[in-house]
């Protein structure tokens, strides 16, 4: 039985490792399967030294853990500068091992006996925690944070567009399509009511946003002054928005930044990364992208494509039973952040001609908008999969000439 773990053959302790939040619990093994070390220990960097240095009396120690992010970050991160030797063992995998033990009983103590045993008897179970995988960590907690973001964003714009529908709805028409505009959210900022921008006047509201909107801030100075004119009556309300418009703006304009600089440190990341050319290569794929494919795909191993397809949803799922059920659906399962990423990864590349052609013909077939990008998604998906295992870029079909 081979496994990534570079040195496993010249480890003397198992240590598995049930991590928690404020507590882990540890059993060490031999080679023989004689049981060295059976506690709980705190998340605490000088115990967890400790215990390493005395197991590593016994020879070279390899400590596992079932989650190397997040409250397990710490453990993986002493092992290593302890000089042992760390690897992961997967949720799924630690699931399907439990269930061969005999007990149903769920405890730390438990799990961490089996991720020790795991560990010493079946290492190809076990994956190699690499620097790939911490520049991934990154990505995954940075990624985490600008969905957040977005979240928010979304929420505060929705309610700087209901206001505007109660008080003025004409005028919600005109802000609310260009929301997201640096212009627009000075200009609620500066004139946060309908009176206030009709005393302001055509031209000091172009004047104001010009300042950000060079090109269409006299058009829409000259749409927003249309818009006023068309209600002459005040809602109730008027002066409660006025002032709740201008502090949803600001909040909604420090958002936007936040989430600007998170993009900033994510291009630094996935630019840093080995495969960031390859993921790049592929026709509507861009930093954002890129970085959901390194942290949903990247360091997971898929025997074939349709393996990589089922785990992100998109292979379709057949249904017989029997004569009356008969044909296949989408899937419903799979992973939904994977799904949405080359599903409008798959919607950017529209615009190369390949993607778009595979597009148009799944049309002609009679699938509608959603199915055709589905059905380019998944095909997209095994180009990624060639891709990844052979470490090649992308390369577009050479049009048949006669």
């Amino acid at each position: 039985m081979t496994t990534t773990i570079a040195g496993y053959d010249t480890v003397a302790v198992f240590v598995g490792l049930d991590v928690g939040k404020s507590e882990h619990h540890a059993v060490a093994l031999d080679r023989a399967g004689k049981k060295l070390y059976d506690k709980t220990l705190p998340q605490d960097e000088a115990r967890l030294r400790q215990i390493i240095a005395d197991l590593s009396i016994h020879g070279p120690v390899l400590v596992v853990v079932d989650q190397p992010a997040t409250i397990g970050a710490l453990p993986v991160a002493v092992a290593r500068a302890a000089g042992a030797i760390v690897g992961y063992l997967p949720g799924l995998s630690m699931r399907r091992i439990a269930d061969l033990h005999p007990g149903e009983a769920k405890t730390d103590a438990r799990d961490a006996a089996i991720i020790a045993e795991t560990a010493r008897t079946m290492p190809h179970t076990l994956r190699s925690i690499q620097v790939d995988d911490e520049q991934v960590a990154e990505l995954t907690m940075l990624c985490g944070f600008d969905d957040d973001l977005a979240a928010q964003i979304t929420q505060v714009s929705n309610r700087i567009r209901g206001l505007l529908t109660q008080i003025h709805p004409a005028l919600e028409r005109v802000i609310g399509a260009h929301l997201d505009h640096p212009a627009m959210l000075t200009l609620l900022r500066k004139h946060p009511s309908p009176e206030a921008m009709r005393t302001a006047g055509t031209k000091r509201l172009g004047n104001l946003l010009l300042k950000h909107a060079p090109r269409k801030g006299r058009v829409w100075a000259e749409e927003i002054t249309a818009a006023l004119g068309q209600q002459t009556v005040t809602v109730t309300g008027t002066n409660a928005a006025a002032l709740v418009l201008p502090r949803l703006a600001a909040q909604l304009q420090t958002l936007q930044t936040q989430r600007d600089d998170v993009a900033a440190e994510v291009e630094t990341l996935v630019e840093a990364h080995p495969l960031h050319p390859v993921l790049t290569s592929m026709p509507g794929v861009g930093v954002r992208t890129a970085a959901r494919l390194l942290t949903e795909v990247a360091g997971k191993a898929f025997p074939t494509a349709g393996h990589l397809a089922a785990y992100a949803g998109l292979a379709p799922v057949t249904r017989r039973s029997g004569t009356s059920i008969r044909g296949e659906h989408p899937s419903r399962r799979g992973n939904k952040t994977l799904k949405r990423a080359l599903f409008l990864s798959a919607f950017a590349a529209l615009r190369d001609p390949e993607s778009r052609a595979y597009y148009n013909r799944k049309i002609a077939q009679g699938k509608r908008h959603n199915q055709a990008l589905i059905a380019l998604a998944r095909r997209r998906s095994d180009v990624l999969y060639a891709m990844l295992r052979d470490g090649t870029l992308y390369q577009p079909r050479l049009p048949i000439t006669a």
